[in-house]
């Protein structure tokens, strides 16, 4: 499969992927990097009305994981571990996580992602390691229905 497609496939595999129902996300899928946009409203505030540390976590994560499964095209990545460092809040905008490979080290991918708010402003930081699972990419809920989408339009 062509770079193109395996990008367009992450990223319907990662739309697809019912918790994100909740976030309404857009994704964007390149070589080593990627990009997530959500927009902020209320149902991800904790109790002091700004946006809850998982959600961070989440955009982080996923931008980090997703760089990394750019440059492995057979099976899904597993995230092995990952560290978060919360810098501002936000409680209203979007916000944005871009991820990006740092380093590979063996069978590890190390990956680094920015959360930015509508402004650029730097609102959170995430670093992970991942490593090649064993489910193949094509098992994975929306990635080879992307494929399919695909071949059926050519």
């Amino acid at each position: 499969m062509g770079d193109d497609k395996h990008y367009k496939a992450l990223e319907s595999m990662y739309l697809a992927a019912p918790i994100n129902k909740i976030f309404n996300p857009q994704i964007t899928v390149s070589r080593e990097s990627a990009e997530i946009e959500i927009r902020v409203n209320e149902s991800l505030f904790h109790s002091a009305g700004a946006v809850h540390g998982a959600v961070y976590f989440k955009l982080l994560d996923d931008a980090a994981f997703f760089a990394a499964n750019s440059i492995e095209s057979d099976f899904f990545m597993l995230t092995v571990s990952f560290k978060t460092n919360l810098v501002k809040p936000i409680s209203s905008g979007r916000m944005k996580s871009v991820g990006h490979v740092s380093r590979i080290i063996r069978n590890q991918i190390i990956a680094k992602s920015v959360v930015y708010d509508n402004d650029g402003n730097v609102i959170g930081r995430g670093r992970g390691v991942f490593i090649r699972g064993k489910l193949p990419l094509a098992e994975a809920l929306g990635y080879s229905e992307a494929n399919k989408d695909t071949i059926n339009k050519t």
